[in-house]
């Protein structure tokens, strides 16, 4: 049992590595997703749609725990994993299984390191890559703020994708990282500052408070070279999280990133260049492992 959280994290993401992301009919970020789509967002009187937007995020949430809980409990049940090393090993694998779909670093590297191969067709084809990782509009970019935005979403995802489920796995096991993906994914959906900004305020204040201390970890395991200056820069952000990880990134890479009229991360760096994709994605598989390194003794000491 000491091992059981530490090696399904192992499991998990050597799946990742090999096969990546389930088909989309057995993916339950996916389901997720359909549940939040049940909900059409317009605009009402503040207080009701707040109401209405915690309620519908409340029932989804407790779904979504109390699936993964009972899904972790029957698998402790049917393998008994104290009765043997074999049991423990299955039952490690059977809930690294579980765990796998709640984390996605091969996809995010992958459709990260398309737009710079993108890029080397054309821009367009660059901006229309660049397009299907963030929600800004994309095509009046050039190629340095291409391969910024893309350098910003890599770290940014980090978290979002893999260490910040790996955090609450390692707290709370199957049940700790599905909820933090259904609140990631809730805030993805709602969290706008539009006629959903009322409806999706809960969601986006439970994805600040649950990604809050995972950002600042992430940001940590990108060992920015200047990590005096990492709270600072990172605050120039509008997120009280996203920030973090950018600016690890901007640091570690001594490169500027910035969101045009939003905000700029580490001023006196470089621009950004050709091979700065490929590079920040070396850094962050790095971070990868040495988050799962030190996670997985995390889990291991909470639940010894």
């Amino acid at each position: 049992m000491l091992l059981l959280l530490p090696l399904s994290m192992a499991v998990a993401l050597l799946v990742d590595r090999r096969w990546g992301e389930p088909p989309t009919w057995a993916h339950p970020v996916v389901g997720m997703g359909r549940y939040l789509g049940l909900f059409r967002l317009t605009r009402q009187p503040p207080a009701l749609a707040f109401l209405g937007g915690a309620l519908a995020w409340l029932v989804g949430a407790a779904l979504v725990v109390v699936t993964a809980r009972w899904l972790q409990a029957w698998v402790l049940l049917a393998v008994s994993p104290t009765a043997s090393p074999l049991g423990g090993l299955l039952a490690a694998a059977l809930i690294g299984l579980l765990l796998k779909p709640l984390l996605a670093w091969r996809m995010l590297a992958d459709e990260v390191l398309a737009v710079e191969a993108a890029l080397a067709t054309s821009l367009d084809a660059g901006c229309q890559q660049l397009a299907r990782l963030v929600s800004r509009d994309t095509a009046a970019l050039d190629d340095t703020e291409v391969r910024e935005a893309a350098v910003e979403t890599l770290a940014e995802n980090l978290n979002d994708s893999v260490i910040a489920p790996l955090f609450w796995f390692a707290l709370f096991g199957l049940p700790g990282a599905a909820l933090y993906r259904f609140a990631n994914t809730a805030d993805a959906m709602w969290g706008y500052r539009d006629e959903r900004e009322w409806s999706g305020k809960w969601a986006a204040r439970a994805d600040d408070l649950l990604s809050w201390l995972p950002a600042r970890v992430t940001a940590l395991l990108l060992w920015p070279p200047q990590l005096a200056r990492l709270p600072h820069e990172a605050r120039r952000t509008p997120s009280p999280n996203s920030g973090w990880p950018m600016a690890a990134m901007a640091l570690r890479l001594d490169r500027r990133l910035a969101k045009p009229g939003v905000y700029t991360l580490h001023a006196g760096g470089q621009a950004v260049r050709p091979g700065d994709i490929a590079a920040a994605q070396a850094i962050a598989q790095r971070a990868v492992w040495a988050g799962a390194l030190v996670l997985a003794a995390a889990a291991a000491g909470l639940h010894a």
